[in-house]
């Protein structure tokens, strides 16, 4: 009987809700295993029988062996299917399942590059004198030091960069407007970059990066070009500018910054969006932690 509910279930899936068969297979291999399940916690439970709670241990185990959070839900979801199946076909008197609550999902923490491996960036790799390396390289810094997003990067004129007060007026999220300071190695790279852009490039726009054509440099272009910078020293699957971006965050915090100061350079609304990287750098620490201690 209990594998018959299971399979009547399946059936009106196939048939009467015309779900795939890729969704018939997954769902009846989770209806199975919590089947396994409750009948080995004890004699005589049956579908009609099994309460929330019995759900919420199964679930539990299912991560507890490696399942993470979005495969646990979908198994939450085929019970919760087959049971509002079961009641309005009368085969239970009761729906437990829908009296449990999902799993959250956790949010995966955000990617960086290392600071040993931006050092070698830019202080080991060859650069030439073309155009094209000095953009690259000033387009590196700038992110990692100022923090600025892909867009913000694009969207900058040469009145947004005041070389003598050492910071840039940057246009974000919202049409808001901040102000970010800079260093004496990024004030200097950027005199380096407007000498060579201003010597080898005519331009049509106030933009302060451009294309070797002299129009406002593209999105995809500073995409491109930090990929191919931090594929030099890295390994990390995703190598755009928000990493980028994200390493600034993480250094900062590392080396002592208030999360409060953090979150106005990256121009984030509220500290929340910032607190993940707090998460990051806790992440680190563990690591070397367990790396670390002799007794682990």
């Amino acid at each position: 009987m209990q594998r018959f509910m299971i399979e009547q279930f399946l059936d009106y899936l196939r048939y009467e809700r015309n779900r795939s068969e890729l969704t018939v297979k997954r769902y009846g291999e989770s209806l199975t295993d919590f089947q396994k399940y409750f009948e080995k916690l004890e004699d005589g439970l049956t579908w009609a029988s099994v309460d929330a709670d019995v759900i919420r241990m199964w679930i539990e185990s299912r991560v507890k062996s490696g399942h993470v959070a979005s495969t646990a839900n979908t198994d939450l979801s085929a019970l919760k299917s087959f049971f509002r199946f079961a009641l309005a076909r009368g085969l239970v008197k009761s729906d437990p399942a829908h009296m449990v609550e999902g799993l959250k999902k956790r949010k995966p923490l955000p990617q960086f590059v290392k600071e040993s491996e931006l050092n070698e960036l830019l202080d080991q790799t060859e650069w030439s004198d073309t155009y094209k390396d000095v953009r690259a390289r000033t387009i590196i810094l700038m992110v990692y030091e100022a923090g600025l997003r892909r867009s913000e990067l694009v969207g900058l004129d040469d009145k947004d960069v005041d070389l003598a007060a050492m910071q840039l007026r940057v246009l974000g999220k919202r049409n808001k407007h901040r102000i970010v300071p800079f260093g004496k190695e990024l004030a200097e790279q950027i005199s380096l970059y407007k000498a060579c852009r201003d010597a080898q490039v005519q331009r049509d726009s106030d933009a302060f990066f451009v294309g070797v054509r002299g129009n406002r440099i593209s999105v995809s272009e500073v995409y491109n070009t930090v990929r191919g910078c931090l594929s030099k020293v890295t390994t990390l699957k995703k190598k755009s500018p928000h990493v980028l971006r994200h390493s600034f965050a993480t250094a900062l915090l590392n080396h002592d910054a208030g999360l409060e100061s953090v979150r106005l350079l990256l121009g984030h609304e509220s500290l929340e969006t910032t607190e993940i990287y707090t998460h990051t750098t806790f992440e680190q620490l563990k690591r070397i932690y367990n790396e670390s201690h002799p007794r682990d």
